[in-house]
């Protein structure tokens, strides 16, 4: 790998690993008929479409892969970090047996690569590919004209979407809007589709409305009552007319008209903060006991809100804890403590809070040094009911790091 200035290029050599012969070479064993088919191998990878700055792969990035045994590639599959919990799969494009293109799915992180063939061949994995998210969706929250497929006497569409950031259980909900005009459409499909595979995961048909009024639907994240995963979504809607003459709001594969970026959690605490030194740290030494959370602090005042929305389990005062809430995660098994609030917080137990509703604010009740919210995690059966607590500093700074 190359290093110009300091900086990575998005040309992978990997000049070590040696080229097969063709993927159509064959050969008979004593048996007879016996057919080899040779495993791809992958010598280059590079970003040759919507790449980054210093041409570097994002997700919706097309690569360029070189290598042999490619004519029978079917599929890449991006390994990402340890384990298999972000491995992505997407269909690849064969050139020639050189030679053959794929496209960064959306999710895709760092990590090594594979081609794949259709008979179960598969290469060596490469040297880690570096792997940016792609730019965030362009917002459109105003009505504008749509560039997706229009046929010849087809109704003409305008579309909006009222942000670019969605998360999981919030309230309001993520909204897409439309505007139908021209010739009367007799037949409207909304769909949400994902956009790290282009599968469809919810649809409405609403009934037309009038030419020129404005109709909408919304979406809070989940499917079926469970939460969606994490990723890039994104609106589609397919106008039809009388003659079947059809319109729709984008093109297959557009990573950007009526896109938004869905997670499953935002950070607690909304101003300036920092996480502490060790003493901060869950399992960190107490008098009689260990740490059970992590602290994170900020001046006193500071909005507090629900990181994942769902139940009050608890809202009580403890002489420890100070002032403290305890929310059951909506399609989780995780409750979420939260304590030394500076006043009670207004929910009491039983009551539905939203991913990102206010909560409190950071405080210093009960047996606190500064002000800071110290911030539980626990497994199930739930918060001194069984469960047992885990140490929640990972997840706290991947919410810091997107909201």
């Amino acid at each position: 790998m190359h290093r110009v200035a300091g900086r990575c290029l998005a040309t992978f050599a990997l000049s070590a690993i040696a080229f097969a012969p063709s993927a159509a070479a064959q050969t008979t064993g004593s048996g007879g008929g016996g057919v080899f088919l040779a495993k791809p191998k992958v010598a280059k990878v590079e970003c040759v479409s919507k790449c980054a700055s210093h041409d570097r792969a994002q997700g919706g990035s097309t690569l360029k892969i070189v290598g042999t045994g490619l004519a029978s590639a079917d599929e890449v599959v991006f390994h990402g970090s340890f384990g298999r919990g972000d491995d992505e799969a997407v269909p690849v494009t064969p050139g020639s047996d050189k030679r053959a293109k794929a496209r960064v799915p959306v999710g895709a992180v760092t990590g090594p690569l594979t081609v794949a063939t259709s008979e179960g061949g598969e290469s060596p994995r490469t040297l880690p590919v570096a792997i940016l998210p792609p730019p965030p969706p362009a917002p459109n929250p105003v009505l504008s004209p749509v560039p997706g497929p229009h046929d010849a006497g087809a109704p003409d569409v305008e579309t909006g979407t009222s942000r670019t950031r969605a998360f999981v259980g919030a309230h309001p909900a993520v909204t897409f809007s439309y505007r139908v005009s021209g010739p009367s459409a007799s037949a409207l499909t909304v769909q949400l589709i994902r956009a790290s595979d282009g599968a469809p995961v919810m649809s409405w048909e609403p009934d037309p409305l009038a030419v020129g009024e404005v109709q909408s639907v919304s979406w809070d994240g989940r499917v079926d009552k469970v939460a969606a995963e994490p990723g890039r979504y994104a609106f589609r809607l397919t106008a039809a007319s009388a003659t079947g003459a059809s319109a729709q709001s984008a093109q297959a594969g557009d990573l950007e008209r009526d896109a938004f970026d869905l997670y499953d959690h935002i950070f607690p605490i909304r101003g300036k903060h920092d996480f502490g030194g060790s003493e901060a740290d869950f399992g960190s030494g107490r008098a009689g006991h260990s740490h059970q959370g992590h602290d994170v602090f900020a001046e006193c005042g500071t909005p507090m809100v629900a990181a994942r929305g769902g139940r009050v389990q608890f809202k009580q005062y403890h002489a420890a804890a100070g002032n403290y809430v305890v929310i059951d995660g909506a399609g989780t098994d995780v409750d979420y403590a939260y304590m030394h609030l500076a006043e009670p917080s207004p929910f009491q137990t039983g009551d539905r809070v939203y991913t990102g509703q206010r909560i409190g604010s950071v405080g210093e009740t009960g047996n606190a040094r500064g002000c800071h919210l110290h911030f539980e995690l626990w497994g199930a059966p739930g918060w001194y009911d069984g469960g047992k607590p885990f140490d929640p500093l990972a997840s706290l700074e991947a919410w810091d790091s997107w909201s």
